[in-house]
């Protein structure tokens, strides 16, 4: 990826389309080094966003829903590993608490909205309501529907108080999902991902698609549309939605000024206590 000239704007900049990584039979050791070159370009790239939108004092909400095991966190982890987690916060919000299910329900999600300078990424969000929610009957007919007509006006006052609102929806299909499931039950640093409500999920795969659409015919809107990533290849999915969400914010690199480190302070008067009186770390490795 060609290197941005100082002061131009992203838009000057090709991002990573689906045909960046040819699809074929190549070498896995070389597609992990193809991969790994256009995910450190592209981090480069979030670190001068990042900059911009601290700079700048920028608003950005960026919402990641999508099916079980769709490569969310994936992406999460891969957009924050080089932010710095003052400014760039991840919310992954719990079962709400029973003061919480009295409350106005957009209520709880308020309080993690940005400040000016910041970014925040939903690993899941509100839209729990139209989708598991719903689902399980976890809410009411009469909470969903409500949640329907109140979710776009919301939206739509986030924007207008200056809040760039970005939402990202993972498709899956069914086979892989299976085949990513099979994954973490073999694999034991894995298995935690799933839960008891992932299982359940498995047998209302159809109810699931339709509290979709249902969901999208109420709140792709045009201040807020909905961006579908194709996630069944992973890797490619996490190119493709890093390279996207860098098209939807015009950037330019802000360098920062040199940095001089100070001369070290000499060790006049100070003698270290006994290493024999500290309890060190054993060097089992």
């Amino acid at each position: 990826m060609a290197k941005k000239k100082k002061g131009k704007s992203n838009k000057e900049k090709p991002g990573i389309a689906y045909g960046d990584i040819k699809p074929g039979k190549k070498k896995d050791k070389s597609k992990k080094s193809e991969y790994n070159k256009h995910l450190q370009s592209l981090q480069v790239e979030l670190v001068k966003l990042q900059r911009w939108i601290r700079e700048k004092g920028l608003k950005v909400v960026v919402i990641f829903e999508g099916r079980d095991a769709a490569g969310k966190g994936g992406v999460i982890k891969r957009i924050t590993q080089r932010l710095n987690p003052r400014i760039c916060r991840v919310i992954a919000l719990g079962t709400p608490t029973e003061k919480e299910k009295t409350q106005w329900y957009f209520q709880r999600y308020i309080s993690h909205l940005p400040a000016a300078g910041e970014m925040v990424l939903f690993d899941r969000s509100w839209y729990n309501r139209a989708g598991v929610e719903h689902v399980m009957g976890f809410c009411t007919e009469e909470e969903h529907r409500e949640f329907l007509r109140s979710c776009p006006e919301f939206e739509r006052m986030l924007v207008r108080s200056g809040i760039k609102l970005i939402k990202y929806w993972f498709s899956v299909s069914d086979d892989e999902q299976e085949k990513r499931f099979q994954g973490r039950i073999n694999d034991r640093t894995k298995r935690w991902k799933l839960s008891e409500m992932d299982l359940q999920s498995r047998a209302k795969w159809v109810e699931y698609s339709k509290a979709k659409d249902i969901m999208f015919a109420h709140t792709d809107i045009k201040q807020a549309p909905w961006y579908v990533v194709n996630a069944d290849d992973k890797k490619r999915a996490r190119l493709n939605c890093i390279s996207h969400l860098l098209s939807l914010i015009p950037y330019k690199d802000i360098k920062p000024k040199p940095i001089k480190l100070p001369p070290r302070q000499k060790k006049v008067g100070y003698v270290r206590p006994p290493i024999e009186d500290q309890n060190f770390v054993p060097e089992a490795h």
